[in-house]
């Protein structure tokens, strides 16, 4: 399974979903959307959102933190 975060430093929900994720050790690769700008057109091209936090599981688009989504989508009870 590959995971993506598209982020900014300074999202709350962000820092949230982050803490989330590492509580629940999912390993996922963190695209500064602020800084990067390859991650930012590769999250507008897959989510067609300029909205963070944008969360993609293998071919799984997820825009913000829709909690009950990603709980299934990763298996987490």
């Amino acid at each position: 399974m590959i995971v993506k975060l598209f982020s900014t430093p300074c999202c709350p929900v962000c820092q949230t979903l982050k803490e989330f994720l590492k509580e629940n050790e999912i390993e996922f690769e963190d695209k500064d959307v602020s800084k990067d700008n390859s991650a930012r057109e590769e999250m507008m091209d897959r989510a067609g959102v300029i909205s963070v936090p944008v969360l993609l599981i293998d071919d799984i688009i997820i825009v913000g933190f829709d909690l009950k989504t990603i709980k299934k989508v990763l298996n987490i009870k």
